[in-house]
């Protein structure tokens, strides 16, 4: 009776284990049989011509400033601008107490006068004696002091012009006018203040000119020697003297509406950041733009005539590196480690690993991989969301491991 027992429970065991094993293997090969190709959105790798921009910090700057400063020592007695409006060139902004450089220069023309007449009673009394030692009425010694005072009278008179020019120059002096046009700061000074006194000038305000307007930007020494010896070895070309164009992104994120123009790179190195200075004008007809404002600068530096350019979501990056997805012959995927320059705008512009005609993967990374045959169809040139198809594939496999446990149960 146990041994037939035995034998029937060995005999079900085998059974349910084939039924288990056919409930398996069916679905399965049904799911190899009808799964078709994912479809990946690619690109076709053609070299194109590009311009080679760099993204810049930066500050910006006044292209004129001039600190306006009290010439002559006095009480101020008038401030004539706004603050903070707009000046031009000559235009009063101070009047210190001109009463002292009056008179000043009142004596100073006084004392012209004065060496003028003596100038005058010199020369003439000079004329008479020139004939009169000629028939020794008078003698030599008589007429040389003559002489001598004649020409210490016209030395009167030169100095007495110069006094009277220094006292003129120290009276304009004390109407204060702005050098440049521009806008104005705020008043460093009020009415009733004394001013010039002391070996430094009184400093009373501050007027830049802001349009243009300068930018100072800061580039790596390494990264411009690169893109010297590119150019130098005919990998890239140079924009042109006076072409490269620069764009402004503001501190707030805002873009500039105007482009501006590079003038010049410096020759020296910042010894403590390793960077060169760079100036860039500016338009600023708007006064949008104010000195000491933080900017970042897209500046066009080079040009690539042979470029390989992908979006940037095709690069993958890890530990490893960079590499990129591409589909080969037979429309099989294989990885591809990949070289990347700089970006430009959305895209990586590739320096080693792709040629032309590559065709490389930029939608649907997530559905396939290495080896896998895929679907390609031309990437569209939006940014789509490739994760959300391969997330509703996955759930149906993983469904069938409650089903097989339950069968277990029963069976047990």
């Amino acid at each position: 009776m146990s041994s037939v027992s035995r034998f029937t429970r060995l005999t079900l065991t085998v059974a349910v284990a084939a039924a288990l094993a056919a409930c398996g293997q069916k679905p399965n090969a049904q799911a190899g049989a009808g799964m078709p190709p994912a479809e990946v959105s690619i690109v076709t790798i053609a070299p194109e011509r590009i311009t080679i921009s760099n993204d810049l910090p930066g500050r910006l700057e006044a292209t004129r400033i001039a600190e306006v400063r009290a010439r002559v020592a006095g009480i101020v007695l008038k401030r004539t601008f706004r603050e903070g409006a707009e000046v031009k060139a000559g235009e009063v902004l101070y009047r210190i107490d001109p009463a002292p450089f009056k008179a000043a220069y009142d004596s100073a023309q006084a004392t012209l006068a004065k060496a003028q007449a003596n100038v005058t009673q010199s020369t003439l009394k000079a004329q008479r004696y020139k004939p009169l030692v000629e028939v020794n009425a008078v003698s030599k010694q008589e007429y040389d002091d003559a002489f001598s005072t004649q020409k210490q009278a016209e030395a009167d008179v030169a100095a007495a012009k110069a006094s009277v020019q220094t006292a003129a120059l120290n009276l304009g002096y004390a109407t204060v006018t702005s050098p440049i046009s521009g806008r104005i700061g705020r008043a460093l000074v009020t009415e009733g203040a004394l001013v010039g006194q002391g070996s430094d000038a009184t400093q009373l305000a501050v007027v830049q000119q802001l349009d243009p307007i300068y930018v100072n930007l800061t580039q790596s020494s390494t990264d411009l020697l690169k893109l010297q010896q590119a150019m130098s070895s005919g990998k890239l070309q140079t924009v042109g003297q006076g072409k490269a164009k620069v764009t402004l992104v503001t501190d707030d994120g805002r873009a500039y509406p105007q482009s501006g123009k590079l003038l010049f790179s410096d020759v020296t190195v910042d010894a403590t950041t390793g960077s060169v200075t760079l100036r860039a004008e500016f338009p600023n007809p708007n006064r949008t733009l104010l000195p000491g404002m933080y900017v970042r600068a897209k500046l066009e530096q080079a040009v690539d005539e042979q470029a390989i350019v992908v979006p940037q979501q095709a690069v993958a990056r890890d530990l490893n590196g960079s590499s990129v997805l591409v589909v080969g012959e037979g429309d099989k995927v294989a990885a591809r480690p990949v070289k990347t320059g700089s970006a430009q705008g959305n895209s990586w512009i590739i320096t080693d690993g792709l040629k032309a005609g590559d065709r490389v993967i930029v939608e649907g990374v997530q559905k396939t991989k290495p080896g896998a045959t895929v679907k390609p169809v031309p990437w569209k040139g939006g940014v789509g969301d490739a994760a959300a198809p391969a997330q509703q594939a996955q759930p149906a496999a993983p469904a069938q491991a409650p089903a097989k446990q339950e069968a277990a149960t029963k069976a047990n």
